[in-house]
Parts: C-alpha cells; sequence; structure tokens
C-alpha cells in the first residue's frame, strides 16, 4: 500500500512535467460539452416525464473511451454545469432546482455510470463488441436504478418502472449496440490525443 501511495505522487507529477493534465483538462471539458449537446437531442414521450435523449449513450461512450476516472469526472462536470445554472439538461433546463426535479436521479447516476463503463473498457472489455455492449449494459442499469429510484418518490415504484426505465429498454439497447460498434475508433482518437 505504501508503494502505491508513493507512485501517485510520482504520477502526477510525470503528467505536469508531460503537459498531460493539460490534455486531460481538456478532453474531461470537451466530453462535458459532448454529453450536453446529446442531451439537446430530446424527444418528449408521452405519459412520462422522462424525455428520450443519447444522454446515456454520450455518458457510456464517454466513460468507455475516457477510462474511469476522466470519464466520471466529465459526467461530474456536466452535472456542476447545470446545476450552476447552464442550460445544459434535456430541453435547455438548468440551475439549482433540477437538484429536485423528478427526473434529477438519472442525472446523479451519470457520473458512476461512466465510471463503471470506464472500468469495464479499462479492463478490455472493449476488445469486442459482445463484451463492450455488455459492460455498457451494467453501467446502463446504474443509470435505469438510479432514475427509477428517484422518480419512484414522485409517482411511486410501479409507474416509475413503467414510465422512467420501460419505454426506454429498447431504444437504449440499440444506442449502446452503436455505441459499442464505435467504441473502438473513439478510443483510437482518445490514444492519439493522450499520446
Amino acid at each position: 500500500m505504501q508503494q502505491q501511495s508513493q507512485a501517485l505522487p510520482r504520477l502526477i507529477a510525470g503528467r505536469i512535467v508531460r503537459g498531460r493534465v493539460a490534455i486531460d483538462v481538456l478532453l474531461v471539458v470537451g466530453a462535458s460539452l459532448l454529453i450536453a449537446i446529446a442531451a439537446q437531442i430530446a424527444i418528449p414521450v408521452p405519459f412520462s416525464v422522462v424525455p428520450l435523449t443519447l444522454q446515456p449513450l454520450a455518458v457510456l461512450m464517454i466513460g468507455a473511451s475516457l477510462g474511469r476516472v476522466r470519464g466520471a469526472a466529465a459526467a461530474t462536470l456536466y452535472l456542476m454545469e447545470g446545476f450552476s445554472g447552464m442550460p445544459v439538461f434535456a430541453q435547455g433546463y438548468g440551475g439549482p432546482a433540477m437538484l429536485l426535479a423528478p427526473t434529477a436521479g438519472y442525472l446523479f447516476s451519470y457520473p458512476v455510470a461512466a465510471w463503471i463503463a470506464g472500468w469495464f473498457s479499462e479492463r478490455g472489455w472493449s476488445s469486442s463488441t459482445l463484451r463492450s455492449v455488455a459492460g455498457m449494459l451494467v453501467a446502463l442499469a446504474v443509470i435505469y436504478i438510479g432514475g427509477w429510484s428517484w422518480l419512484a418518490n414522485y409517482v411511486g415504484l410501479r409507474v416509475a418502472f413503467t414510465t422512467g426505465v420501460v419505454p426506454f429498454i429498447i431504444p437504449d439497447i440499440v444506442k449502446i449496440a452503436i455505441g459499442a460498434a464505435l467504441l473502438p475508433q473513439a478510443q483510437r482518437l482518445v490514444a492519439r490525443m493522450t499520446a
């Protein structure tokens, strides 16, 4: 354990010396903006307060391509941007009131989902499309659980599930399949930027 704690300062110093911190910051900020753009591609779902967006795909792709730390940082920065008042959430919403909105559980789950997608990717799960899909499905389950449990406080467990999870399962599976197919190209792009 002591050896690991001594290695961390050397790793940080090495990244600063070689300019890696600036690259990491740019990647995190850029990724948070990609999540914000994906949020604006929103389709209202009848009988649901939750719109269909590309946010889950963006969060999972960012986690899987940037890795768990940068992916979670990007999702966290996105939340900070939105809660500070920037109109980066779906349909141009933003502000501290979103902390208590019925859809806040989905938002709160994004950093965890990005971290999980990155964790699977760092362990080689992105080496095949099937394994990429499996890792992203686990991370997507975190988004569903976060959103469903929060929404249930407003409408009850059953209604939250039928309006906050069920309508999104098939579209999200399609998005994940597309994401898994695009993941190798995204990872190569990140690798070139960080080389």
